[in-house]
């Protein structure tokens, strides 16, 4: 079975990519998320952090400054790192 995170499909709106990783609105959740392009749960220290620095560029623009954490945890799909700009209550937006 294939990697919905690996494919890539541009279902939502795209707000970044580079050679590193993209950053996309959360089909699920609706929020501002952050995938490698490589496939696997532990991306090297430098790599984690050059993401996890885009997704605030990109959560500070479209949520706002200090409205929201960087949530790591990958619940649905624990085998590609991601990781979500989760706003206060984010499960009621939309």
């Amino acid at each position: 079975m294939g990697c919905d995170l690996c494919e890539a499909a541009q279902i939502t709106p795209w707000h970044y990519e580079d050679d590193v990783c993209w950053i996309a609105d959360c089909e699920v959740c609706d929020v501002p998320m952050v995938v490698w392009k490589s496939h696997s749960p532990t991306p090297p220290d430098d790599a984690r952090a050059h993401m996890v620095a885009q997704l605030t560029i990109v959560a500070d623009r479209v949520l706002g400054p200090e409205t929201y954490t960087i949530d790591q945890v990958m619940r649905q799909i624990p085998d590609h790192f991601h990781a979500h700009a989760r706003i206060p209550n984010w499960w009621f937006k939309g």
